[in-house]
């Protein structure tokens, strides 16, 4: 999957999660404890996850990519270029 099909699903997905919480903030005030567990443990979680990964999802990528061989390329590890 390349990283413009990844970054629009993580925009999706944001999109889509904003949406209850949007419902959460206008909703009168006597409905507001019906939506807060919800809200709390599943939809800002969620926003904050696919925000962060938008923002600096390509650190992670490169952290990553850092610390495991990448096999495609034919890169060695140390242990590997010492046998």
């Amino acid at each position: 999957m390349n990283q413009g099909t990844v970054r629009l699903i993580f925009r999706w997905i944001h999109i889509v999660f904003s949406i209850p919480i949007l419902g959460y903030i206008y909703s009168p005030f006597d409905q507001i404890p019906n939506y807060a567990p919800i809200t709390r443990l599943v939809f800002v979680p969620v926003l904050i996850l696919s925000g962060l990964w938008m923002w600096k999802g390509h650190a992670l990528r490169q952290l990553v990519s850092k610390r495991s061989p990448n096999k495609t390329t034919g890169m060695k590890t140390g242990r590997e270029l010492e046998a």
